[in-house]
């Protein structure tokens, strides 16, 4: 069975655990909420960070559409994973099966 992030909700606040949950939501094909130190939401898709920079950034598009969002990890309070996981179920292995199953309707019908 394939894991899913889809809703969990990670505090951030710990530079280190911060950027472990940074790079979650970039590999997450999914929308996650970031909340900010002023306890701001932002809800969109990461499509991008850089923590290999003096001021390590996330980029996303925001769901309410509009240019792409830059947000610096130093304002990254904490992080949801609100949004539907697009890639859940969808594993290599997954996909054999579906194959195998309709070869066999396919042979059977």
């Amino acid at each position: 069975m394939d894991e899913t992030l889809e809703g969990w909700s990670a505090d951030t606040r710990d530079p280190e655990h911060r950027a472990e949950v940074i790079d979650h939501a970039f590999d997450y094909r999914g929308d996650v909420t970031i909340v900010l130190d002023d306890s701001t939401e932002r809800v969109g898709y990461v499509f991008n960070r850089n923590r290999d920079v003096p001021d390590p950034y996330l980029e996303m598009f925001d769901s309410a559409g509009g240019p792409p969002i830059m947000i610096p990890y130093a304002s990254v309070r904490a992080v949801r994973f609100t949004g539907r996981d697009t890639a859940a179920g969808n594993s290599y292995v997954a996909w054999l099966e579906r194959k195998a199953a309709a070869k066999s309707s396919a042979r059977d019908a």
